[in-house]
């Protein structure tokens, strides 16, 4: 199969936005003080896990899509 150039960065456009919003929404998600992610004692609350799930499955996926459209862009360059 054989990716355009612009569905190709598009794709690597994905990844790295993926990297960053969901390491940053890690980073606040552990660092949350409002009482949601962790109960009184300190320990993990049901959201914390619910939403760490969500973001890891997004972080691996957009790393996949990113991972496709990094090659689509080298083999374009590779054929030019």
């Amino acid at each position: 199969m054989k990716l355009s150039r612009p569905v190709s960065w598009f794709l690597l456009a994905f990844g790295v936005w993926s990297w960053v919003i969901w390491i940053t929404f890690v980073k606040n998600l552990w660092a949350d003080g409002s009482g949601l992610a962790f109960d009184d004692a300190g320990d993990p609350t049901g959201y914390f896990w619910v939403h760490l799930t969500l973001a890891v499955v997004s972080f691996v996926l957009g790393t996949v899509v990113g991972f496709i459209g990094l090659r689509g862009v080298r083999a374009i360059h590779r054929t030019s």
